[in-house]
């Protein structure tokens, strides 16, 4: 018989980046990431283009660092986490999370990247998080590189273009694999780890004006990621037998605008290419459309003998990925182009509605995306990133109604629910950003994802205070019920 609701040990909770919403970025040894160096930009001042996040010149970084460039970084700051932790945890505990997704930040543990030793001051503060969400019986779910790579591996080696940093990254794997083996039993590599091909800087701290060909540089750079998730997760098997290790991808299903045979072979040749990244992870080697991918764009990895046979032996367990919308593609667009889509030739889908950030709304694409991963791989899967991001107003009594936020994870939910009926082996959700953190594109807060409002504003202007909004009850109760009340 087909289930007919979720399973009794499904894993309802939130998740989140230490870059979005820890702040204290020079405190407790820290060293300073990618991510400190993103500036805030003005609405007014964004160009079309800026998808995701600025692409970073080595002049920039340097201008930044030696003060020539006076901007607000709003992810040295993030929510103030670093210092409320315990605040946000009991929120989280009296929502009835069973699982917190979040990431460690790189360089609070090892400040360059490339140092010998751990910096214990950064590996207690993460003892303390996890200890707390222990307390209340909040499993972590903790991603090893989350937009946040190093600044001192940018420096030194262009990021991970360079070799060198897979085992720079094995160490740091190793050291929080021993430190928290008794605390995190669920953990993955590398957030969204398909970005690095969009943006360089952002997904490895690749600086691409380094580069001699970018696109050869952002692959080769890809190709050490992967195999550095293969050692990490040969490390988490050999150190934490218990545990399970999974990749992350940006999923986005594509459908053509028609049923014009080209659009269709558009359609599903953005969807190879993007499965491609958990093609690698889940199967264990480059998928054959990938060989002339690479032969027309003139690129050649550089691979060491026993890359390959590495790739094969240590998959991963589960399949983890964000869903936040759909794109479709047509091979002659005409009209109105697809807004906050990453996908040449995208155009508007008349059939959605669309987000305050012109991102589609399309909670049946999340039914088809499970089924379509599941049938690809069957493997478990893990919806580690899924929200709507929309102004919300504080009203004069303090409460703050989003039907708008309720409305959207409902329907996502609902067909999450019918997947599981399909067949679907559905381990978790984790909704995007259950408490407003700082935006990883815009570096703005007025796109406020949360259950739970965070009183600051797009300037850092604010008392940084907690307040539940109407979907923090809402959330509570689908949890309670396991999905049933909605």
């Amino acid at each position: 018989m087909a289930p007919k609701g979720f399973p009794t040990d499904f894993l309802w909770g939130g998740a989140t980046a230490a870059n979005q919403l820890e702040g204290g970025y020079n405190e407790g040894g820290k060293g300073l990431s990618s991510a400190d160096m993103i500036a805030y930009i003005p609405k007014d001042q964004r160009s079309k283009e800026l998808s995701h996040a600025m692409e970073i010149t080595s002049d920039r970084i340097e201008g930044i660092l030696n003060g020539e460039i006076q901007a607000r970084f709003p992810k040295r700051d993030g929510i103030d986490f670093y210092h409320r932790y315990k605040e946000d945890i009991a929120l989280f505990a009296e929502l009835g999370f069973k699982v917190f997704r979040m990431s460690i930040h790189w360089s609070r543990i090892f400040p360059n990247g490339y140092d010998e030793q751990p910096n214990e001051e950064g590996l207690q503060f993460y003892d303390n998080v996890f200890d707390e969400l222990l307390k209340y019986g909040i499993q972590p779910l903790v991603t090893l590189s989350h937009y946040e790579t190093p600044l001192g591996l940018t420096q030194k080696y262009n990021g991970w273009v360079d070799r060198e940093v897979v085992g720079h990254f094995a160490r740091y794997a190793e050291t929080v694999f021993k430190r928290y083996k008794d605390k995190v039993k669920y953990w993955l590599t590398f957030n969204e780890i398909n970005v690095i091909t969009i943006s360089a800087f952002t997904g490895g701290g690749v600086v691409v004006d380094r580069l001699d060909n970018k696109l050869q540089g952002m692959y080769q750079a890809l190709h050490h990621q992967f195999v550095a998730s293969s050692i990490a997760t040969k490390l988490c098997h050999e150190i934490i037998p218990d545990a399970q290790i999974g990749c992350m991808l940006a999923r986005m299903e594509t459908y053509p605008n028609s049923c014009n045979p080209e659009d269709i072979r558009k359609a599903q040749l953005a969807n190879q290419m993007n499965l491609f990244f958990t093609d690698v992870h889940a199967r264990g080697e480059y998928p054959k459309f990938m060989d002339r991918y690479f032969e027309e764009n003139n690129i050649v990895l550089q691979k060491e003998a026993g890359d390959d046979e590495l790739l094969k032996q240590y998959t991963v367990d589960y399949i983890s990925f964000s869903y936040y919308m759909t794109i479709a593609v047509a091979e002659k667009p005409t009209g109105e182009e697809g807004v906050g889509n990453l996908v040449e030739g995208s155009v508007v889908n008349p059939y959605l509605e669309s987000s305050d950030w012109g991102w589609q709304i399309d909670p049946i694409g999340l039914r088809v995306t499970l089924n379509t991963m599941y049938d690809r791989y069957q493997k478990p899967l893990f919806i580690v990133e899924n929200g709507l991001g929309a102004y919300d107003k504080v009203e004069e009594d303090g409460s703050i109604h989003d039907p708008y936020r309720i409305d959207y994870l409902r329907k996502h939910i609902e067909q999450m629910k019918e997947a599981v009926r399909d067949g679907v082996e559905l381990m978790g959700y984790t909704a995007w950003g259950p408490i407003d953190l700082v935006s990883m594109s815009t570096s703005e807060m007025s796109k406020r994802y949360g259950f739970i409002y965070v009183d600051q504003d797009d300037d850092g202007n604010g008392t940084l205070a907690r307040s539940k909004k109407d979907s923090f009850h809402w959330y509570k109760q689908v949890i309670a019920s396991n999905g049933e009340q909605l």
